[in-house]
């Protein structure tokens, strides 16, 4: 396939899977639950953070954070007790435990106390072309509060070569303004097209297989790479390919 032909099977694929089908198999499902930004946001965070593994045990495991929040999260960040946290011991998402997410909860009221949410933590210190310099900064104010060392290893920062997969998904369900309904595209204040792809080994084998990168890591250097040639397809709407790509590899076995 030359360029042109191979923009228009994406294309083709981006039409296919970008439908309202897809929330029902997919973690977007959970801030699909809710109306309002902020526990939209919060509920997005939280499931995209454990979104690793098994699609289905993602699923299950972020209605169970939901529901230990009386599935209002936002209400549940703000207000919570010292005993409400007690509730969150037991919850585990592989190496995600208890305590991982009563730290997040922590950091999560601490944001949007002291920083005016998560959008304008995110919005704050993007550059011209993409946020991989604004989610290392995000990591810096996310982990301000006192916590243990190994909460760390679940919020990636893309200055140590991480192609932060979890939180560029996050990212997408944000801030894409996507007439067909799957991602909420409630943010303004960032644009599409600084957005990159969530890279996973789903996405990286495509787009080998399709040319789009070479490099045989999922890390920082492929994710530049791989945006790199997304763009050239659709410089205002680069991630649109996610669900192209994403689709071909999980649902298609390509």
């Amino acid at each position: 396939m030359n360029e042109s032909e191979l923009k228009d099977f994406l294309d083709e694929k981006v039409d296919l899977y970008n439908h309202p089908n897809f929330i029902e198999s997919d973690p977007i499902q959970i801030p699909h639950l809710y109306s309002l930004k902020k526990d939209i946001e919060i509920a997005g965070f939280l499931s995209a953070t454990i979104a690793w593994g098994n699609r289905k045990m993602i699923i299950t495991n972020a209605k169970k954070m939901m529901e230990l929040m009386g599935n209002s999260p936002y209400d549940f960040v703000m207000n919570h007790q010292e005993h409400h946290l007690e509730g969150l011991e037991n919850f585990v998402h592989r190496t995600f435990n208890g305590v991982d997410f009563q730290t997040f909860i922590q950091s999560l009221q601490h944001i949007y106390k002291n920083h005016g949410g998560l959008e304008a933590v995110f919005a704050k210190n993007q550059s011209v072309s993409d946020l991989q310099k604004s989610i290392s900064a995000f990591k810096k104010v996310f982990f301000e509060i006192p916590h243990l060392s190994r909460t760390e290893k679940h919020i990636s920062d893309p200055m140590n070569n991480s192609a932060a997969k979890r939180i560029n998904m996050f990212l997408r369900w944000m801030v894409r303004q996507d007439t067909n309904g799957v991602d909420l595209g409630i943010w303004k204040t960032i644009s599409p097209a600084q957005l990159s792809c969530p890279l996973d080994i789903h996405s990286g084998n495509v787009a080998r297989k399709l040319g789009l990168l070479s490099r045989k890591q999922n890390d920082g250097k492929a994710l530049a790479e791989l945006d790199s040639n997304l763009r050239k397809f659709d410089p205002n709407d680069p991630v649109k390919y996610d669900f192209a790509l994403f689709g071909l590899g999980v649902f298609e076995g390509f």
